[in-house]
């Protein structure tokens, strides 16, 4: 899903932690650190955040595979892992391996990598859709690693 809710270069800049974008596969009532907030105070109906798609996101592809996944756990049975209350971003990798939280994928490339071989998303995308926007981002994430920036030509001019 990352690939879709996260779809730029640049998404994944904030996707980092210690940033207030979380990136941990956790849900909490009250944790900011996790990235699936439920609310506490509940009342009538509850809600659910998903805390990390990007503003950039095309906001229907990004409900065709929030609800694709949210089906496909609902028809498996699916129940989620224990509550995380605590500050994911303190914790240290061992920590984390313990409980059992793993991260979103770290840049673009990886997320594409995740959203070829997921078939739930993958089917719900569907096969036009996605080979375009695999293609599209491939495109993109190759123009990107073969940029070379400011940054590196100021960085790395005067040292070498």
């Amino acid at each position: 899903m990352a690939a879709i809710t996260n779809p730029l270069v640049n998404s994944y800049k904030r996707l980092v932690p210690g940033y207030e974008a979380p990136c941990y596969l956790a849900w909490s009532a009250s944790n900011r650190s996790a990235l699936i907030r439920i609310p506490a105070s509940r009342g009538m109906g509850t809600r659910v955040e998903l805390r990390c798609p990007d503003p950039s996101c095309n906001p229907y592809l990004n409900m065709a595979v929030c609800l694709a996944a949210g089906l496909d756990g609902i028809e498996k049975g699916l129940t989620p892992p224990e509550e995380i209350t605590e500050n994911i971003f303190a914790m240290d990798a061992a920590t984390r391996a313990a409980k059992g939280i793993e991260s979103l994928p770290g840049t673009l490339h990886e997320a594409v990598k995740c959203l070829k071989a997921d078939e739930v998303i993958c089917e719900a995308l569907g096969e036009h859709v996605l080979s375009q926007y695999v293609e599209g981002k491939e495109k993109e994430w190759d123009a990107y690693r073969t940029h070379v920036s400011s940054w590196e030509i100021d960085r790395y001019l005067v040292m070498y």
